[in-house]
């Protein structure tokens, strides 16, 4: 998606493919005015960015009264969500440690960082920071107030070496998804930044000392003047609009006794809301606030189906993956999840035309959401799996029935492609979660006329092809694409027929028939280079598997290859879903070639990259990935944790133990718990280029399909098979 792209998002999260012709055509990037000699542009201080993607924490109040989300990385509090979860409104808030005389340090940059979840069953996050000279040492607490629009974080700073140090907090505010045309000044005993929607306020207790803003990288940046004499000189009261960054001095020392102090960032619509917001988290003090959190967590986890069995010696990360699943969903648009809370590689820090404003993940897309609903209804949470089948068919395009390639949260489309099993998954998950009422109905034969009467205005072909597949950078028959639109047709054949609706569901299922049965000669082959044997290709351009069809790869991979060589694990949708028997001759024959192209081993478990030639992920150096153009082979795809949980339902459903496979996946999640949309997978450079082999990339972290997928596999294990599997699809097609 991303991968997106997710992917790649994902990016898969999905880019030089189609995906960044999407993503171009989407995203408009900041209007500059135009400079003349009598008129200088203003200044508005340094480019705005975001943080990387790699987040080692992420949380939420379990309460809808507290409409705020934070974000952890790189030794800081990174992105902060308000008013929803597809608009960033902080870029970072980090703390900065100074002798006064000698150095001044930033947490983000001078320290060595731990971040663990000291409560399994809560979104509460613990982040150390020791000095690499062994001075001192920060730790921070996190949460959001669960009564008001705040994050919440308890500082202690203490001496390692006898010495005395001073604490500063930076704020570097990006309100409403734009880091450009914030205003900022000190006012009473904080810091406050406005732009025409948003507003934050920082306070602490103690009070804070000394304050300034300023534009970043200009001579009224308050983090320059610090860092240059190791003292807070400047006191600007009011900056903007541009870039602003604010500082100030935590009142106190640390020496013989720990520094210790409490961080209130309120925001609001109004700086008046912004403010009572600070003050009201204040006036409720760390202790009230970090229970009542635990306490929210804690009784959602105990409303959900206890953990299973299956998933006793992955418990912590079970519960984590569950938390994580519930903290995706917007509280003002009910239902609706996002992909991760990140905007990875390019999207955050390198690219202006993509990262600002930033969108990547934070969007909705309805394929991630089938995932994410089926693991909700999977551990007990009907509830939300039901509000995002509302939430889909609510944001259903009304012209046509189709769905868009992505959203905000309130459903604005973002990017403008059109791929057919983001049109059936909501039909799938709409018979799985019982959805049958007359408005889910309407969306139902909206979408299912939509597929068997969609025909491609580019190449004139009729569905099952499909415009984009899952990994969206590519057009064709894809199995995982046909596998959707197969079971979509059947679910929604058998409410046409609970409405007295023969002749639609006739027609539905005649479509759907058919293509089960062509879904092979469209997608296997038997003359390709992979194998002797016959196995299921990534897709067909041209519905011919044993012909020499070719077509450029994309994200710098061949500038033009045999379809035939190119495979992809998705084929298994069609088993998972009920359309193939997984002892069916192809899948066997597939299976060993897709270990041998894209399989590996690791310390942690075997994983599979996405598919042949994938060059999404890091760079052959260990750098971030970056848009490059066919043939350049710059960057190079990892291993998905998500596609092992698939992998591991196959498994499942072939008789097979899963447990391995579930394993991995948990014991790929960092120390505090949160799954990336990729690992790495051991080709060159490993360690300190980017990461351990089977662990977190610098990708979407937390990518919430991966925490789905673990949810999903650990049910599926209990079950005895995929528990998104619908009897109505499978006996069709399995008996």
């Amino acid at each position: 998606m991303k991968r997106h792209l997710l992917g790649t998002a994902a990016l898969a999260l999905t880019a030089t493919t189609t995906i960044v012709t999407a993503i171009a055509a989407t995203i408009t990037p900041p209007i500059t005015p135009l400079a003349t000699a009598a008129t200088a542009p203003p200044d508005r201080g340094a480019k705005s960015t975001w943080t990387e993607g790699d987040k080692t924490g992420f949380g939420t109040a379990r309460a809808r009264s507290s409409n705020v989300w934070f974000t952890l990385q790189g030794g800081r509090m990174s992105e902060v969500f308000y008013p929803d979860l597809s608009t960033p409104s902080v870029r970072s808030l980090e703390l900065v440690v100074t002798d006064g005389e000698t150095f001044t340090d930033r947490t983000s940059v001078h320290t060595d960082t731990s971040v663990t979840r000291p409560d399994p069953r809560s979104l509460r996050f613990t982040q150390v920071n020791i000095d690499r000279d062994g001075r001192y040492e920060v730790v921070e607490e996190y949460v959001t107030s669960p009564a008001s629009d705040s994050v919440v974080v308890r500082v202690r700073l203490a001496s390692l070496d006898g010495g005395d140090y001073r604490l500063y907090a930076l704020l570097d505010p990006a309100l409403d998804n734009n880091g450009l045309d914030d205003r900022a000044r000190s006012k009473g005993r904080g810091l406050l930044a406005t732009d025409r929607g948003v507003s934050s306020m920082l306070l602490a207790e103690p009070s804070l000392g000394k304050r300034s803003s300023g534009l970043a990288g200009t001579r009224t940046d308050p983090w320059r003047d610090l860092r240059d004499d190791h003292a807070l000189n400047r006191s600007d009261r009011r900056v903007g609009p541009g870039n602003v960054v604010q500082l100030a001095r935590v009142r106190g020392t640390a020496g013989e006794q720990p520094l210790e102090a409490t961080l209130h960032l309120g925001l609001g619509r109004t700086p008046r809301a912004a403010a009572a917001h600070a003050r009201a988290a204040r006036s409720t003090g760390w202790d009230a606030l970090s229970a009542a959190y635990d306490q929210g967590w804690d009784g959602y986890l105990d409303r959900l189906r206890p953990v299973p069995g299956s998933a006793a010696a992955v418990e912590e990360e079970y519960l984590a993956s569950a938390l994580v699943l519930a903290a995706a969903e917007d509280k003002l648009n009910r239902g609706a999840l996002v992909a991760s809370p990140s905007a990875p590689w390019v999207w955050g820090d390198e690219v202006e035309d993509l990262s600002s404003p930033s969108g990547a993940y934070h969007l909705v897309w309805s394929r991630d959401s089938y995932q994410f609903g089926t693991a909700l209804w999977a551990m007990g949470d009907r509830a939300a799996a039901r509000r995002s089948v509302d939430w889909l068919f609510g944001v259903q395009q009304r012209r046509d029935g189709s769905f868009p390639q992505n959203s905000t949260v309130d459903g604005t489309p973002v990017w403008g492609e059109l791929q057919l099993d983001e049109v059936a998954l909501p039909i799938v998950l709409a018979g799985l979660v019982g959805k049958r009422d007359d408005r889910t109905w309407r969306g139902v034969r909206k979408a299912a006329e939509f597929i068997v009467g969609f025909r491609d205005e580019e190449t004139g072909r009729r569905a099952p092809y499909s415009p984009q597949e899952r990994w969206e950078n590519q057009s064709g028959y894809s199995p995982s694409t046909i596998a959707a639109q197969v079971a979509g047709l059947v679910v929604a054949a058998d409410m046409a027929r609970d409405r007295g609706r023969e002749v639609l569901a006739k027609r539905w299922l005649e479509k759907a028939d058919r293509w089960q049965r062509r879904v092979e000669g469209w997608t296997v082959t038997e003359t390709g280079p992979l194998s002797d044997d016959p196995y299921f290709l990534r897709l067909t351009k041209n519905g011919k598997p044993d012909t020499a069809s070719r077509y450029p790869m994309g994200d710098g991979g061949p500038r033009s290859i045999d379809q035939r060589a190119v495979v992809d694990p998705s084929f298994l949708d069609l088993v998972r879903l009920g359309l193939t028997a997984p002892d069916d001759p192809e899948v066997l024959s597939t299976l060993p070639v897709i270990d041998a192209e894209l399989g590996f081993d690791t310390p942690n478990g075997r994983f599979w990259r996405r598919f042949s030639h994938d060059g999404y992920g890091e760079t052959r150096d260990g750098g971030q990935w970056e848009i490059t153009d066919s043939g350049t082979f710059t960057t190079l795809g990892r291993g998905w944790p998500l596609l092992t949980g698939e992998r591991g339902e196959y498994a499942v459903a072939a008789g097979e133990d899963g447990a391995p496979y579930l394993a991995a996946m948990a014991a790929a999640s960092s120390p505090s718990d949160m799954l990336s949309e990729q690992v790495w997978d051991g080709r060159p450079p490993t360690g300190e280029a980017c990461c351990p082999l089977g662990e977190g990339t610098r990708a979407a972290t937390p990518l919430v399909w991966s925490h789905a997928g673990l949810v999903r596999l650990a049910w599926t294990i209990e079950r005895g098979e995929p528990v998104d599997r619908q009897s109505l699809v499978a006996d069709r097609y399995l008996r």
